[in-house]
């Protein structure tokens, strides 16, 4: 029988990464390049202080800045997705470069201008066909066009702070992942094996912005959607909220061990919206056999996560929005082994603590703050899904009615 997690572990090689990606950096990359920039990435996230209180004020000050700005909409019907994702995006930031950016930064909305370009691109039929024909598709206009220049522009958008990093020189004290890695070059600096390099760097940074940044935008989106169509699971979380958590004080991640039912809500919504249309390809790097199927070392393989979050043998109501997936009959939490959003085996998602952080502290500081309500004459937010690589919700508007402290 075949070791799931080093057999599958591999990435088959993605055509749209490879002027600039080129087999680096952590998510399409793979053997010791792989291994040794997934081993920085966990380190530095690690030592930053990932599940400790340093990320978590970061993140804490995201939130905060994201409900002033819904505050300003003074209750009328609004589109929360540019203040969300600048939000996400600045969380990304802080991590890489030891900063957050204004929302009016014209740096920071050239890389939001750029994020959302991918984003657009991976749902789109230039998509496929570059895939299909790489070298064809080189020579014609289109989408992929303007989105391979957003790879490039998120990338030199990396390079210019690790210029400035490298002019500042913190490393005795290190206070983001350039400092960190920088750090690790110079250890490395006389080990011929060493993977550690800028353009490594470089590409490991455009990983966390793809990786981090669409997926916790989409998984807040969802959240503020299905809240607002279902206000009595939303005042069920505003009252354990309010019960548990004092509002002179700010919400810590800590807090969801006394936040049953608010944990299983967030856990439902990753459930049932399950952000990626398929996980992210594998190859394998062996013949493998399992069951009778007998595959060919280096095959294509798309993992169907949905196909277990949905299972309906495992749940109870698999297409509905249901929190009673995760809660015991007293109320308790409990975790469960089918719930696999951020995938499985050597290659799950390096960022799962950060994405699992952010969503808790931004949408249990939202819903403290403001009740969300549908706009006048709307009866409900559509739920149909705009599939692309990603899933994502129609276009929504809705009001956040402040709460009274």
């Amino acid at each position: 029988m075949s070791s799931f997690p080093e057999d599958f572990s591999d990435r088959p090689e993605y055509a749209f990464l490879s002027p600039s990606g080129n087999g680096r950096g952590i998510i399409f990359s793979n053997g010791h390049t792989w291994k040794q920039q997934r081993h920085i990435g966990i380190t530095a996230l690690r030592k930053l202080g990932l599940g400790k209180k340093s990320i978590e004020h970061q993140i804490e000050d995201g939130a905060q800045t994201l409900g002033e700005i819904f505050r300003q909409t003074k209750g009328q019907p609004f589109d929360p997705s540019l203040p969300v994702i600048n939000a996400v995006s600045n969380v990304i930031c802080a991590l890489s470069f030891g900063h957050q950016f204004a929302p009016d930064d014209e740096n920071f909305q050239k890389l939001i201008k750029a994020l959302e370009t991918l984003v657009k691109f991976t749902g789109s039929v230039f998509h496929a066909l570059f895939l299909a024909f790489p070298r064809l598709m080189s020579y014609l206009p289109g989408l992929h066009k303007e989105a391979l220049a957003s790879m490039e522009e998120i990338i030199s958008f990396a390079k210019q702070e690790i210029e400035k990093h490298k002019k500042s020189s913190a490393l005795h004290e290190p206070q983001d992942f350039i400092d960190y890695y920088l750090l690790q070059i110079d250890k490395s600096r006389n080990d011929p094996k060493s993977t550690y390099g800028e353009e490594n760097l470089a590409v490991c940074i455009s990983d966390f912005f793809a990786a981090g940044t669409e997926t916790t935008m989409l998984t807040v989106m969802w959240a503020l959607l299905l809240l607002t169509n279902h206000p009595n699971i939303q005042e069920k979380v505003q009252k354990e909220i309010e019960d548990v958590c004092e509002f002179s004080r700010s919400i810590s991640y800590q807090d969801r061990k006394k936040l049953p039912y608010t944990n299983a809500v967030i856990h439902e919504i990753q459930r049932v919206i399950y952000i990626f249309t398929a996980g992210v390809p594998r190859q394998n790097t062996k013949d493998v056999k399992i069951r009778d199927y007998h595959i060919p070392k280096g095959s294509f393989i798309l993992p169907d996560l949905r196909s277990v979050l949905l299972d309906p043998e495992q749940w109870e109501t698999p297409e509905e929005f249901n929190p009673n997936h995760f809660l015991d009959k007293d109320g308790k939490f409990i975790e469960r082994e089918e719930f696999l959003p951020f995938g499985i085996g050597q290659r799950i998602c390096v960022g799962e603590l950060l994405a699992r952080i952010e969503i808790f502290i931004f949408l249990t500081n939202l819903l403290r703050t403001f009740s969300f309500q549908l706009p006048e004459g709307v009866k409900k937010l559509s739920e149909v899904s705009v599939i692309r690589a990603t899933v994502q919700p129609h276009p929504y508007k809705l009001c956040a009615i402040p709460k009274k402290a």
